[in-house]
């Protein structure tokens, strides 16, 4: 049977979902790391054992805030290649999502944008670490040279995109093993992937970024239709931002802010749900679950119309998250009737597959940071000789001219993901994230409450 039960820690504590990727943070705290060491051990950890899940060539945020009060974004967020078109997919009439004929935007060498994971994490280890990159990799590639057993989650979605890995020649041998879905318990070894591990260890994020590891990606790409270059990836770039704050009941919450859209939005949604009796209403209760289904409405009609890359589109972030524009909007709300809701007009003057940890060490150091390749195995795409997954991120831009979040070439991809700090009076309350594609926010959102409230 299986059941979840608390664990408590006073020195450090770091959570994902494997245990050998949380027992590489941890293992980073032993050692004398700091929690942002622990964080990018264990998704480094998380790129070799929950592979359908992440990459190093994929996108995420890492969310710090330090002992001293010190607060920043390392945003790794994917972008789309410079040769993307608005019109390069075709989608399906009648879809509301960004289905496109033949599922190019989801599967093989054109669904695949950019990639920031691997300089994202470098970074945050280089400017707020303590320990090595080498160090920090160390056991990702020790799970990848030796093995690691197969989770029931990794044979499940195995399962699921069989018949895309089989498109893969690279992809298939590793996670085909003798030509079928491996068997929960049974050893998975990547040995191309080990030593592209180890490359990096030794050369840093320029490995890839402006060596061997990129023209190697970006010949793959030429070979197979696709879309990023060496340009891209050699003109690729983090960015650090400060976060978006918002408080819900005199709790504060951080989080990543655009290209992010979900901590804004959980900001707005707690914004409208305090002119109401949450508590009273009771947990899971008909009257709670409409009142969620109502400002997650109102919430998402803003995101289709405001929100993308803020290099691209003047996204109005203090709008959107004042208190005067919640008290507008939750007096469209119908405590008895579900609506439909248009997004709000702006003031003339402003223009499955992802994964998470969480990390605090004993000197109050914290970190939440979500990552993804997108869908279960990104692109299914492996670049042969290397053993490094593709994103797939291509389908989180919209393929229809004309819109906020339509695709241009070098725009940062939007992104749902929420790895957020909840502070009470000046002190951690909490952190988490989730997993989940656009129910990310609404499920961070309700788990916030969830504490808060009831």
């Amino acid at each position: 049977m299986t059941f979840k039960q608390p664990a408590t820690a006073s020195r450090g504590m770091v959570t994902s979902n494997h245990p050998l990727a949380s027992l590489a943070g941890t293992e980073m705290l032993v050692k004398g790391g700091n929690a942002v060491d622990a964080a990018i051990a264990t998704m480094f950890a998380l790129t070799v054992v929950e592979p359908m899940m992440v990459t190093i060539f994929g996108a995420g945020f890492v969310n710090i805030r330090l002992a001293d009060g010190t607060s920043t974004v390392i945003d790794n967020y994917v972008t789309v290649p410079g040769r993307a078109t608005p019109d390069m997919f075709e989608p399906i009439p009648g879809r509301i999502d960004h289905k496109v004929r033949d599922e190019l935007n989801e599967v093989g060498h054109r669904s695949v944008a950019t990639g920031g994971t691997l300089l994202g994490w470098a970074t945050a280890i280089e400017k707020y670490g303590r320990l090595t990159l080498g160090e920090v990799i160390a056991p990702a590639i020790r799970f990848a040279r030796d093995g690691f057993r197969v989770s029931p989650y990794l044979q499940a979605i195995t399962r699921m995109q069989e018949a895309n890995i089989r498109r893969y020649p690279a992809t298939g041998e590793v996670f085909l093993p003798s030509g079928k879905v491996p068997e929960a318990g049974s050893r998975i070894v990547r040995t191309d992937y080990a030593r592209t591990l180890a490359a990096i260890a030794e050369h840093g994020p320029d490995y890839l970024y402006h060596g061997p590891l990129g023209q190697a990606i970006a010949a793959d790409m030429a070979a197979n239709d696709g879309l990023v270059t060496m340009d891209d990836i050699e003109n690729y770039q983090i960015f650090e931002r400060a976060p978006v704050r918002g408080t819900y009941r005199g709790y504060e919450v951080i989080g990543p802010p655009p290209p992010s859209s979900g901590p804004l939005h959980i900001i707005q949604m707690f914004n409208m749900l305090e002119g109401f009796d949450v508590r009273a209403l009771g947990f899971g209760t008909v009257e709670t679950v409409h009142l969620w289904a109502e400002v997650m409405k109102l919430a998402f009609a803003d995101r289709h119309e405001y929100v993308a890359d803020p290099a691209s589109v003047s996204v109005p972030v203090a709008w959107l998250t004042s208190k005067a524009y919640a008290e507008e909007r939750r007096a469209d709300i119908d405590t008895e009737r579900s609506k439909q809701y248009r997004h709000g007009i702006a003031p003339a003057s402003l223009v499955e597959s992802t994964t998470h940890c969480c990390a605090m060490d004993d000197e109050g150091n914290i970190v939440a940071t979500t990552n993804t390749l997108h869908m279960g195995f990104g692109s299914k795409v492996t670049v042969p000789g290397t053993g490094m997954l593709l994103n797939d991120c291509m389908e989180l831009m919209d393929p229809n001219p004309g819109r906020t979040n339509s695709i241009a070439p070098g725009k940062r991809v939007l992104s749902s993901m929420s790895p957020c700090i909840v502070m009470k009076d000046g002190q951690p309350f909490m952190t988490l994230g989730t997993p989940g594609g656009l129910k990310i926010f609404g499920a961070v959102a309700q788990a916030i409450s969830n504490v808060i409230d009831h």
